[in-house]
Protein backbone atom coordinates (compact mmCIF):
# COMPACT_ATOMS: atom_id res chain seq x y z
CA UNK A 1 0.00 0.00 0.00
CA UNK A 2 1.39 3.41 -1.00
CA UNK A 3 1.92 6.10 1.64
CA UNK A 4 -0.59 8.42 -0.03
CA UNK A 5 -3.27 5.73 -0.06
CA UNK A 6 -2.59 4.91 3.59
CA UNK A 7 -2.86 8.62 4.42
CA UNK A 8 -6.17 8.88 2.54
CA UNK A 9 -7.59 5.90 4.45
CA UNK A 10 -6.45 7.39 7.78
CA UNK A 11 -8.14 10.70 6.94
CA UNK A 12 -11.30 8.84 5.95
CA UNK A 13 -11.22 7.13 9.35
CA UNK A 14 -10.70 10.54 10.97
CA UNK A 15 -13.76 11.94 9.16
CA UNK A 16 -15.80 8.96 10.37
CA UNK A 17 -14.62 9.49 13.97
CA UNK A 18 -15.49 13.19 13.85
CA UNK A 19 -18.84 12.55 12.16
CA UNK A 20 -19.83 10.04 14.84
CA UNK A 21 -18.85 12.58 17.50
CA UNK A 22 -22.01 14.54 16.66
CA UNK A 23 -24.01 11.48 17.77
CA UNK A 24 -22.03 11.39 21.03
CA UNK A 25 -22.82 15.07 21.57
CA UNK A 26 -26.50 14.46 20.82
CA UNK A 27 -26.66 11.60 23.33
CA UNK A 28 -24.76 13.59 25.98
CA UNK A 29 -27.21 16.49 25.59
CA UNK A 30 -29.90 14.33 27.22
CA UNK A 31 -27.88 14.07 30.44
CA UNK A 32 -25.39 16.93 30.67
CA UNK A 33 -25.54 20.66 30.16
CA UNK A 34 -23.27 21.95 27.36
CA UNK A 35 -20.36 23.53 29.25
CA UNK A 36 -20.04 20.59 31.63
CA UNK A 37 -19.86 18.15 28.73
CA UNK A 38 -17.39 20.25 26.76
CA UNK A 39 -15.21 20.88 29.79
CA UNK A 40 -14.93 17.18 30.61
CA UNK A 41 -14.30 16.03 27.05
CA UNK A 42 -11.69 18.75 26.39
CA UNK A 43 -9.86 17.89 29.61
CA UNK A 44 -9.82 14.26 28.53
CA UNK A 45 -8.57 15.23 25.05
CA UNK A 46 -5.69 17.22 26.58
CA UNK A 47 -4.72 14.33 28.86
CA UNK A 48 -4.83 11.94 25.89
CA UNK A 49 -2.18 13.98 24.04
CA UNK A 50 0.23 14.18 27.00
CA UNK A 51 1.57 10.60 26.51
CA UNK A 52 2.01 11.29 22.78
CA UNK A 53 4.06 14.41 23.52
CA UNK A 54 6.15 12.46 26.05
CA UNK A 55 6.71 9.63 23.54
CA UNK A 56 7.85 12.05 20.81
CA UNK A 57 10.20 13.77 23.24
CA UNK A 58 11.72 10.43 24.29
CA UNK A 59 12.15 9.38 20.65
CA UNK A 60 13.88 12.68 19.85
CA UNK A 61 16.28 12.26 22.76
CA UNK A 62 17.21 8.77 21.57
CA UNK A 63 17.82 10.16 18.09
CA UNK A 64 19.98 12.92 19.58
CA UNK A 65 22.19 10.30 21.23
CA UNK A 66 23.00 8.90 17.82
CA UNK A 67 23.28 12.27 16.07
CA UNK A 68 24.09 15.54 17.89
CA UNK A 69 22.58 17.47 14.95
CA UNK A 70 19.07 16.64 16.17
CA UNK A 71 19.27 19.12 19.05
CA UNK A 72 16.73 21.34 17.31
CA UNK A 73 14.33 18.40 17.10
CA UNK A 74 14.54 17.90 20.87
CA UNK A 75 13.78 21.60 21.27
CA UNK A 76 10.60 21.17 19.22
CA UNK A 77 9.38 18.13 21.12
CA UNK A 78 9.65 19.56 24.63
CA UNK A 79 6.37 20.83 26.03
CA UNK A 80 7.58 24.42 26.52
CA UNK A 81 10.30 25.57 24.04
CA UNK A 82 13.34 27.34 25.45
CA UNK A 83 13.38 29.82 22.56
CA UNK A 84 11.40 32.93 23.70
CA UNK A 85 9.76 33.51 20.30
CA UNK A 86 8.60 29.89 19.97
CA UNK A 87 7.42 29.91 23.57
CA UNK A 88 5.38 33.07 23.01
CA UNK A 89 3.78 31.69 19.87
CA UNK A 90 2.97 28.40 21.61
CA UNK A 91 1.52 29.82 24.83
CA UNK A 92 -0.26 32.86 23.38
CA UNK A 93 -1.42 30.84 20.36
CA UNK A 94 -2.68 28.05 22.61
CA UNK A 95 -4.56 30.58 24.73
CA UNK A 96 -6.19 32.27 21.71
CA UNK A 97 -7.01 28.91 20.11
CA UNK A 98 -8.52 27.73 23.39
CA UNK A 99 -10.75 30.80 23.65
CA UNK A 100 -12.02 30.39 20.07
CA UNK A 101 -12.44 26.63 20.48
CA UNK A 102 -14.43 27.11 23.69
CA UNK A 103 -16.75 29.49 21.81
CA UNK A 104 -17.13 27.17 18.84
CA UNK A 105 -17.68 23.99 20.85
CA UNK A 106 -19.91 25.84 23.32
CA UNK A 107 -22.28 27.26 20.71
CA UNK A 108 -22.24 23.92 18.89
CA UNK A 109 -23.32 22.01 21.99
CA UNK A 110 -25.90 24.68 22.86
CA UNK A 111 -27.38 24.24 19.39
CA UNK A 112 -27.50 20.46 19.76
CA UNK A 113 -29.04 20.83 23.23
CA UNK A 114 -31.67 23.08 21.63
CA UNK A 115 -32.83 20.11 19.57
CA UNK A 116 -30.92 20.32 16.27
CA UNK A 117 -30.30 16.83 14.88
CA UNK A 118 -26.74 15.49 14.69
CA UNK A 119 -26.58 15.45 10.88
CA UNK A 120 -28.01 18.93 10.49
CA UNK A 121 -25.61 20.25 13.15
CA UNK A 122 -22.70 18.70 11.24
CA UNK A 123 -23.60 20.47 8.01
CA UNK A 124 -24.21 23.90 9.52
CA UNK A 125 -20.95 23.65 11.47
CA UNK A 126 -19.12 22.79 8.24
CA UNK A 127 -19.92 26.25 6.86
CA UNK A 128 -16.64 27.42 8.42
CA UNK A 129 -14.90 25.76 5.46
CA UNK A 130 -16.57 28.31 3.18
CA UNK A 131 -16.22 31.24 5.61
CA UNK A 132 -12.45 30.87 6.03
CA UNK A 133 -11.53 31.82 2.42
CA UNK A 134 -14.05 34.69 2.55
CA UNK A 135 -12.21 36.29 5.47
CA UNK A 136 -9.47 37.11 2.98
CA UNK A 137 -11.59 40.13 2.03
CA UNK A 138 -10.65 41.73 5.35
CA UNK A 139 -6.97 41.31 4.47
CA UNK A 140 -7.39 42.60 0.90
CA UNK A 141 -7.07 39.09 -0.55
CA UNK A 142 -9.54 38.39 -3.34
CA UNK A 143 -11.15 34.93 -3.02
CA UNK A 144 -11.07 32.71 -6.10
CA UNK A 145 -14.24 32.62 -8.26
CA UNK A 146 -14.98 29.09 -7.03
CA UNK A 147 -15.25 30.42 -3.49
CA UNK A 148 -18.06 32.80 -4.51
CA UNK A 149 -19.85 29.87 -6.17
CA UNK A 150 -19.33 27.87 -2.96
CA UNK A 151 -20.81 30.68 -0.86
CA UNK A 152 -23.89 30.89 -3.10
CA UNK A 153 -24.41 27.12 -2.99
CA UNK A 154 -23.93 27.03 0.77
CA UNK A 155 -26.48 29.82 1.24
CA UNK A 156 -29.00 27.91 -0.91
CA UNK A 157 -28.27 24.69 0.97
CA UNK A 158 -28.60 26.42 4.34
CA UNK A 159 -31.98 27.84 3.29
CA UNK A 160 -33.24 24.39 2.26
CA UNK A 161 -31.87 22.84 5.44
CA UNK A 162 -32.97 25.40 8.02
CA UNK A 163 -35.82 27.56 6.71
CA UNK A 164 -39.13 25.87 7.30
CA UNK A 165 -42.30 27.70 6.23
CA UNK A 166 -40.65 31.10 5.89
CA UNK A 167 -37.43 33.07 6.23
CA UNK A 168 -36.98 32.29 9.92
CA UNK A 169 -34.00 30.58 11.51
CA UNK A 170 -34.74 28.53 14.60
CA UNK A 171 -32.82 29.21 17.79
CA UNK A 172 -30.62 26.14 17.49
CA UNK A 173 -29.74 26.99 13.88
CA UNK A 174 -28.60 30.49 14.90
CA UNK A 175 -26.41 29.05 17.65
CA UNK A 176 -24.78 26.71 15.13
CA UNK A 177 -24.16 29.58 12.71
CA UNK A 178 -22.36 31.44 15.52
CA UNK A 179 -20.46 28.19 16.12
CA UNK A 180 -19.35 28.16 12.46
CA UNK A 181 -18.16 31.78 12.78
CA UNK A 182 -16.25 30.90 15.96
CA UNK A 183 -14.52 27.97 14.27
CA UNK A 184 -13.61 30.31 11.41
CA UNK A 185 -11.76 32.51 13.89
CA UNK A 186 -10.19 29.42 15.43
CA UNK A 187 -8.80 28.30 12.07
CA UNK A 188 -7.42 31.76 11.31
CA UNK A 189 -5.55 31.79 14.63
CA UNK A 190 -4.12 28.32 13.88
CA UNK A 191 -3.09 29.48 10.40
CA UNK A 192 -1.18 32.35 12.01
CA UNK A 193 0.73 30.40 14.68
CA UNK A 194 1.14 26.85 13.30
CA UNK A 195 4.30 27.62 11.23
CA UNK A 196 6.08 28.52 14.49
CA UNK A 197 4.95 25.73 16.84
CA UNK A 198 4.49 21.98 17.14
CA UNK A 199 0.91 21.06 16.22
CA UNK A 200 0.40 18.40 18.89
CA UNK A 201 1.62 20.68 21.68
CA UNK A 202 -0.59 23.52 20.42
CA UNK A 203 -3.57 21.19 20.38
CA UNK A 204 -2.89 19.94 23.90
CA UNK A 205 -2.68 23.50 25.27
CA UNK A 206 -5.81 24.64 23.45
CA UNK A 207 -7.74 21.64 24.79
CA UNK A 208 -6.56 22.45 28.32
CA UNK A 209 -7.53 26.14 28.00
CA UNK A 210 -10.94 25.18 26.60
CA UNK A 211 -11.48 22.74 29.47
CA UNK A 212 -10.70 25.44 32.08
CA UNK A 213 -13.02 27.98 30.41
CA UNK A 214 -15.91 25.53 29.99
CA UNK A 215 -15.65 24.04 33.47
CA UNK A 216 -15.49 27.53 34.98
CA UNK A 217 -18.65 28.56 33.09
CA UNK A 218 -20.30 25.29 34.13
CA UNK A 219 -19.51 25.98 37.80
CA UNK A 220 -21.33 29.32 37.66
CA UNK A 221 -24.16 28.62 35.21
CA UNK A 222 -24.94 24.89 35.32
CA UNK A 223 -25.79 22.24 37.88
CA UNK A 224 -23.82 19.08 37.02
CA UNK A 225 -24.26 15.95 39.10
CA UNK A 226 -22.13 12.84 39.37
CA UNK A 227 -25.07 10.71 38.23
CA UNK A 228 -25.41 12.83 35.06
CA UNK A 229 -21.68 12.45 34.37
CA UNK A 230 -21.92 8.67 34.77
CA UNK A 231 -24.93 8.58 32.43
CA UNK A 232 -22.96 10.45 29.75
CA UNK A 233 -19.70 8.60 30.41
CA UNK A 234 -19.52 6.85 27.01
CA UNK A 235 -20.18 10.03 24.96
CA UNK A 236 -17.59 11.89 27.09
CA UNK A 237 -15.00 9.15 26.56
CA UNK A 238 -15.69 8.99 22.83
CA UNK A 239 -15.65 12.77 22.28
CA UNK A 240 -12.57 13.22 24.47
CA UNK A 241 -10.33 10.28 23.58
CA UNK A 242 -11.39 9.32 20.05
CA UNK A 243 -12.67 12.58 18.55
CA UNK A 244 -10.12 14.74 20.37
CA UNK A 245 -6.91 12.84 21.01
CA UNK A 246 -7.01 10.01 18.43
CA UNK A 247 -8.74 11.99 15.66
CA UNK A 248 -6.30 14.88 15.86
CA UNK A 249 -3.29 12.54 15.98
CA UNK A 250 -4.47 10.60 12.92
CA UNK A 251 -4.87 13.87 11.04
CA UNK A 252 -1.32 14.97 11.93
CA UNK A 253 0.14 11.61 10.85
CA UNK A 254 -1.84 11.40 7.61
CA UNK A 255 -1.37 14.95 6.34
CA UNK A 256 2.39 14.43 6.08
CA UNK A 257 1.87 12.07 3.13
CA UNK A 258 -1.00 13.59 1.15
CA UNK A 259 -1.79 16.72 -0.80
CA UNK A 260 -3.51 19.28 1.49
CA UNK A 261 -6.38 19.87 -0.96
CA UNK A 262 -7.16 16.15 -1.13
CA UNK A 263 -6.90 16.00 2.66
CA UNK A 264 -9.44 18.80 3.02
CA UNK A 265 -11.85 17.15 0.59
CA UNK A 266 -11.70 13.86 2.50
CA UNK A 267 -12.23 15.58 5.85
CA UNK A 268 -15.28 17.38 4.44
CA UNK A 269 -16.96 13.97 4.60
CA UNK A 270 -17.30 14.54 8.34
CA UNK A 271 -20.67 16.18 7.61
CA UNK A 272 -21.86 13.23 5.56
CA UNK A 273 -20.88 10.77 8.30
CA UNK A 274 -22.71 12.95 10.84
CA UNK A 275 -25.94 12.46 8.86
CA UNK A 276 -25.25 8.76 8.31
CA UNK A 277 -24.50 7.96 11.95
CA UNK A 278 -27.41 10.13 13.11
CA UNK A 279 -29.68 7.98 10.97
CA UNK A 280 -28.09 4.63 11.89
CA UNK A 281 -27.61 5.15 15.63
CA UNK A 282 -30.26 7.68 16.62
CA UNK A 283 -32.93 7.08 14.01
CA UNK A 284 -32.80 10.74 12.94
CA UNK A 285 -34.94 11.45 9.89
CA UNK A 286 -34.83 14.50 7.66
CA UNK A 287 -37.19 15.60 4.93
CA UNK A 288 -36.31 15.36 1.24
CA UNK A 289 -35.86 19.14 1.26
CA UNK A 290 -33.35 18.90 4.11
CA UNK A 291 -31.39 16.11 2.42
CA UNK A 292 -31.28 18.25 -0.74
CA UNK A 293 -29.97 21.14 1.38
CA UNK A 294 -27.23 18.87 2.75
CA UNK A 295 -26.25 17.82 -0.79
CA UNK A 296 -26.07 21.42 -2.04
CA UNK A 297 -24.06 22.51 1.01
CA UNK A 298 -21.64 19.60 0.52
CA UNK A 299 -21.08 20.68 -3.08
CA UNK A 300 -20.31 24.20 -1.86
CA UNK A 301 -17.94 22.90 0.83
CA UNK A 302 -16.05 20.77 -1.71
CA UNK A 303 -15.75 23.69 -4.16
CA UNK A 304 -14.39 25.92 -1.39
CA UNK A 305 -11.52 23.46 -0.88
CA UNK A 306 -10.43 23.27 -4.53
CA UNK A 307 -7.26 25.19 -5.52
CA UNK A 308 -7.92 28.75 -6.63
CA UNK A 309 -6.52 30.83 -9.46
CA UNK A 310 -2.82 31.28 -9.96
CA UNK A 311 -1.32 34.46 -8.59
CA UNK A 312 0.92 36.78 -10.58
CA UNK A 313 3.93 34.59 -9.84
CA UNK A 314 2.18 31.48 -11.11
CA UNK A 315 1.62 29.86 -7.71
CA UNK A 316 -1.71 28.18 -7.12
CA UNK A 317 -3.63 29.78 -4.27
CA UNK A 318 -4.94 27.12 -1.91
CA UNK A 319 -7.41 28.08 0.83
CA UNK A 320 -6.07 27.87 4.40
CA UNK A 321 -6.04 24.32 5.74
CA UNK A 322 -9.34 23.72 7.48
CA UNK A 323 -9.47 20.57 9.58
CA UNK A 324 -12.91 19.42 10.54
CA UNK A 325 -14.30 20.22 13.97
CA UNK A 326 -16.70 18.37 16.19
Amino acid sequence: MSRSLRAALLLLLTAMIWGAAFVAQDVAADALEPFTFNGLRMALAALTLVPLIAFRHTAARKAATASPDTDSQIQKTTLIPADPTQRRYLLLGGLCCGVMLSMGSGFQQLGINAGVQAGKAGFITALYIVLVPLTGLFFKKRPAPLVWVAVALSAIGLYLLCMQGGFVLEGGDILLLICALSFTGHILVIDRVIPHVDGVKLSCIQFAVTAVICLTLAAFTEHPTWDAVKTAAIPILYAGILSGGVGYTLQIIAQKDIDPTIASLIMCLESVFAVLFGWLLLGDQMTLREYLGCAVMMLGIVLAQLPGEKDVEGNVEVPPQTPARS
